[in-house]
This record gives C-alpha cells, structure tokens and sequence, in this order.
C-alpha cells in the first residue's frame, strides 16, 4: 500500500471499494493544494508555534483563537468571532453555493503540562498549562487545508464554500456542541477533521460517548459529638452513591467505564457535613448506552438521599456523542493518505524520540511515519471521547490522524508537549493540511462520491434521534 494513487479506485477491504475519483483534473488541483501549504508552510508553523507557547487553557483561548482568525481574515475568509455564547469560537468563511465543506480546528490547552521543546521533562513554567493533546498543530493545520482550498476558489479552480470552525473548549466543555446547538453545522454538505497521534491513519474506530456531571448533597450541620442527632450528613449520602455507583460496575457491559473524584467531603471531622459534591464522568461506546446510564445514576443519587435524609441534585456540566464513522467518505481520506505517502522523519527526530521513550519507560522504537494500512472498524471504540462526535451526528465527518509523537509514549503528557514545538510536530500537522485539502479537492469535484457519503449519513442516523448532553445556557467551567 506504499505506491502513490493517483485518484484511482482501490480495493480496501473485502467488498469495500473507493468510488471512481476524478482523473486528470482533479490530480492537479490536489497538487496545486500541496503547493499552497508548502507556499503557506512557515506561516503556519509560525502560528503553530505562537499557539504552543501560549497554551490556553479551555473558554480562555484569547489570544490563540485571535491569532488563527486574523490569519484567516488577513487571507481574504470573512469571519464570525464570538459564535454560540463563546468569546473564543468563531467561523471563518470563504466562497459561494454548494458544496459547503467545514474543517475543524482545535486550540485549547491541558492544566499542568507545560514542558519544553526538549526530550526530557523540564516543565517552562512550572504548573503552567501545555499542549499534552497537540492542539496547537490541530487547529494550524486545518486552517492551512482550508486556505489552500480558498486559493483554489480564488483561482477560479474550485466551486463552493469552505468553512474554518474554531472550536473552543474540546478538552473541557466541548464547543462545538454549543456551536451546534446554534446551527453552525446544519448547512454543511459533509464536515473534515484530523487530530496528532502517533500513527499515520484514517479515523475508522470512532469514540466514546461521555456525559460529565456533578452530583450534590445538602444536609443539616450539628456537632458531631455532643448532638449528631440532629444533623443529617451530605457526605454519608455522596458514600453511598459512591458505594451504589461502584456497586453498578458488576451490571454494565464491558463498553461502560465510569471515574469520578470528590470535591466536598467535609471540613473538620468534628462536624456533621451539611454539603458534599462528587464529579463524575459515564463513557459507553454509543450515546443511547450513556442516556442510560445517566438515569440510573440519577436513582442511585436520589435512593443516596433517601438513605441519609438529605436533598440531591445531579447538574450536567458537558458530554459528547460517539463519532459516527462514514466509511464511504474515509475510503477517500486513506486513498489521499496513500496518494501522501508516508511522513519522513530524520535520524535527528528519531533520536529525539527514541529519548522520549527511554524517560517514558517505553520501548525505544522512535517515529512512524508510515501510513496504516487499512484496517476493519471495531465494534465498539477504546480510548476517550470527543466533541467532533456529536457534529458526526449532524453532518458526515471523515477523520484522521498524522504522527506527530513517538510510538506509544503517553499522551495528555508532556512526551507530545515536548514533540508539538518541534520539526516532528510541524511535520505531521503539515502532512495533515495536505491530507485534508487533498481529500476536500475530491469532494468538491466529485458529487457521486459526496451524495454516496451522505447516502450513508442518512442510512445510519434515520432511527436514531440526537440530544446532546449539555446545559441550558453558555458553557462555564467546572468550580473545583
């Protein structure tokens, strides 16, 4: 699978087959979309750069979300700051009529991780947030796909529009399900995305649904000595949801996974608590299996209160839907992947990452820049959860990764803060750029492959009504 396709159709995996992709045409804008990245490709690794060191954390993205919007404006995009309640979101448009093609891009940073651009742990301010999930790259990326797209359009070689959505928040509230929530995807014909990984591959696995909530208890103070009698405590109910939710670990499907952490649990022994709240996340592979288990949560929280004689109350803080995976559209994105190439990586980059994994206690086998070869979706997805799902719910999404870290180094950890302001960072997001634009050329060009994937989105989504798992209300951070 290393050869370089050029548009043809490929067998992939038993009866699946890419749809037909223009010929001749359709090579060549793919290939004056590459030049624009490379034209484009140090502005873009600049703002990539500016991105990593500034590292803001979740709904505070000031001057990241600023800095890729004004790019986009400087770049003749007409932009929408400040879209769905959130200061830090906003949409960056260019171009007419259909089709309406959107690209992703995330910027929001992880507390704690800040770390140098080096291959042992040396934090450049220490506690400072960092870049542990490679979001930097991510947005940088996707806004370099869709600037080469306008190039095209400018040129008069592409017909549509192209859509930048700056999201907010993915690593906390997830923002783009506000942004959904007020209509900013339910025109688009199919939607783009990628994010760093350590392989080089199509998106075909998914994501976890999550709903993240918080469950209070009030009760009734007394001295805990002289008259516990007349205090009722709200701790002695956040044991017993804790011992129910614990309990209900034995009668879930091997999918569900569930973490939580106290925030309230007393002040001084010699008080009957009279609050206590515990922060609690449910993960099952669909959306429906989480709905679920959040109402059995809810029995659990009230049976809690019942048992202690105190009140309950269960808030929704934020929650995202499993990806729905549109195989029809990642055929195209693993052909254009191929039609890449793998990344190459220096024996300098590979030494920088076999290091990595000597300090991370993992095996030293460096960078893989090769791409994956195409694999059978699992049934059920491992791993963690994304907002890009619940816009999978409302327009097809095709999905990728690019190497940016070392294999099997931990990530959400400074090893990807590390490799994220480095040439092994700016290599992936570069790649990922050219893997988006090359795919979206497809798609604009060929409306058989495009009505094929929405002929798949509408099949998969007909039984299946959506909600999302978030407040009434602009998205606020969890108090801790």
């Amino acid at each position: 699978m290393n050869i370089r396709l050029r548009g043809t159709a490929l067998l992939l995996a038993g009866s699946l087959v890419i749809p037909q992709l223009a010929l001749g045409a359709s090579v060549k804008k793919k290939e004056e979309a590459v030049a624009s990245i490379e034209k484009h490709k140090a502005e873009i690794v600049g703002l990539s750069d500016k991105v990593w060191a500034l590292a803001e954390t979740a709904l505070l993205e000031t001057r990241s979300s600023a800095l890729l919007a004004d790019y986009a404006e400087e770049h003749g995009f007409t932009v929408e700051r400040g879209v769905a309640g959130m200061p830090t979101a906003f949409v960056a448009s260019y171009g007419e009529g259909r089709p309406i093609i959107g690209v992703l891009g995330e910027y929001d940073a992880l507390p704690g991780l800040s770390q140098m651009a080096q291959p042992e742990k040396e934090a450049l301010e220490l506690g400072a947030p960092g870049h542990g999930c490679g979001h930097n790259l991510l947005g940088t990326a996707a806004l370099g796909a869709a600037l080469a797209i306008k190039d095209l359009m400018a040129a008069g070689k592409l017909k549509g529009t192209i859509r930048f959505y700056g999201t907010p928040a993915e690593e906390a509230v997830g923002g783009k399900v506000y942004m959904l929530r007020a209509g900013l995807f339910k025109d688009l014909d199919v939607c783009l995305a990628w994010h760093p990984d350590d392989m080089t591959r199509v998106s075909v696995d998914g994501s976890q649904a999550i709903v993240d909530f918080i469950v209070e208890f009030k009760g009734k103070s007394a001295h805990a000595a002289a008259d516990p009698w007349n205090g009722r405590s709200a701790v002695a109910a956040l044991e017993f949801f804790a011992t129910g939710l614990n309990r209900m670990r034995e009668f879930v499907k091997p999918t569900v996974r569930m973490h939580y952490s106290i925030l309230n649990g007393g002040d001084v022994p010699n008080v009957v608590p009279a609050y206590a709240r515990l922060w609690c996340w449910l993960r099952d592979s669909k959306g429906t299996g989480v709905d679920q288990l959040l109402t059995r949560a809810r029995r659990i929280a009230e049976g809690a209160a019942m048992m202690a004689e105190v009140e309950s109350k269960i808030t929704i803080n934020a929650g995202d839907w499993e990806t729905l995976v549109n195989l029809t559209g990642e055929k195209v994105m693993f052909a254009n992947l191929t039609w890449l190439g793998p990344i190459a990586f220096t024996p300098e980059e590979q030494e920088f990452a076999k290091k990595i994994q000597r300090e991370t206690g993992t095996a030293p086998k460096g960078l893989d820049g090769s791409v994956q070869p195409w694999v059978a979706p699992k049934p059920d997805p491992e791993g963690g959860s994304t907002d890009v799902g619940d816009v999978s719910w409302i327009v097809p999404t095709l999905s990728m990764n690019a190497t940016t870290a070392p294999v099997d180094a931990p990530w959400h950890a400074w090893s990807v803060v590390a490799c994220g302001g480095t040439s092994i960072g700016h290599k992936g997001l570069i790649y990922a750029a050219k893997a988006l634009a090359a795919t979206m050329v497809d798609l604009y060009e060929d409306a058989k492959t495009l009505a094929a994937i929405q002929a798949e989105f509408r099949e998969k989504t007909k039984d299946v009504v959506y909600k999302p798992f978030i407040p009434d209300g602009p998205p606020s951070l969890v108090k801790r």
